[in-house]
């Protein structure tokens, strides 16, 4: 009988925020999708959609495949050969510096549809935050995609399992300091949007996925969604504990919570 692989934090790992986030976005894409089908009432249906979006790569580092990171670097070679003349000089240089030329990256993007099996109606979508969506030019377009499903009679689940780049753009007060975050903004209540603001010491919540009057929530539990990563792949496996987390870096209390409660056997290199 298989182990139950899990992760070593209670809720988020924030290890999975590196190079293993997009297998990991659709693999939980897939298990919220599978869960609600389970409790849809028979007139609905989850469906994975998938769009496409453009990730541009920072200007500082660029990590190309192989997972290397390239910095620029500078070496030249010259070669004299001796002859009667100073004038009779060969001179061999290679290119003095090697750099990575910006290629944007396509990235499949998986959201979560529930409809009204009869009239095919989009009733709510659930979406996944990645890296793409909350820094530049793909910001723009989320908050594009964003603004026009909040036009529609269309419910709106967002769920922010990222410590970096942007926030949702929320008025009427600030956001409770937080690692993570979940958004609920049902066009029944607009445009007032539920917040559950996460840290990274605590599970994830259960919450509210609403569908069409009159007929009830249902309840989609992220932290089973979660688990059930990991008891299907093992990330705790491909994961590097012993290593910093992927930025940005945890304050000095959360790290010395990670040291102490959560990877003691590890902490000696974090």
């Amino acid at each position: 009988m298989t182990a139950f692989h899990k992760s070593p934090f209670p809720g988020m790992d924030p290890y999975l925020e590196g190079d293993l986030w997009q297998e990991f976005h659709d693999r939980l894409a897939n298990q919220i999708s599978a869960q609600l089908l389970l409790l849809l009432p028979p007139r609905y249906v989850a469906l994975l959609e998938k769009r496409y979006v453009i990730e541009d790569a920072g200007i500082d580092l660029v990590v190309v495949p192989g997972h290397r990171i390239i910095y620029p670097d500078v070496h030249v070679v010259h070669t004299v050969r001796e002859t009667a003349t100073l004038l009779d000089t060969a001179v061999e240089v290679t290119p003095r510096v090697r750099l990575v030329s910006h290629v944007p990256e396509e990235l499949p993007q998986l959201s979560i549809e529930i409809r009204d099996i009869a009239k095919r109606r989009l009733v709510t979508v659930i979406e996944i935050l990645s890296p793409a969506n909350k820094h530049g030019k793909g910001l723009d377009q989320y908050l594009e995609r964003r603004n026009d499903l909040l036009k529609t009679a269309t419910h709106l689940l967002e769920i922010d399992l990222l410590r970096g780049g942007e926030r949702l753009p929320l008025y009427g007060g600030e956001l409770p300091p937080a690692m993570y975050y979940i958004y609920l903004s049902r066009f029944t209540q607009r445009p007032y949007t539920d917040v559950w603001p996460i840290q990274l010491r605590e599970r994830l919540p259960a919450v509210p996925v609403p569908l069409l009057p009159p007929d009830e929530d249902v309840v989609l539990n992220l932290q089973a969604a979660i688990d059930a990563c990991f008891q299907l792949v093992g990330y705790q496996r491909l994961l590097d504990y012993t290593q910093a987390p992927p930025p940005p870096p945890l304050s000095p209390e959360d790290t010395e919570w990670m040291r102490r409660e959560v990877l003691p056997e590890s902490n000696q290199r974090i």
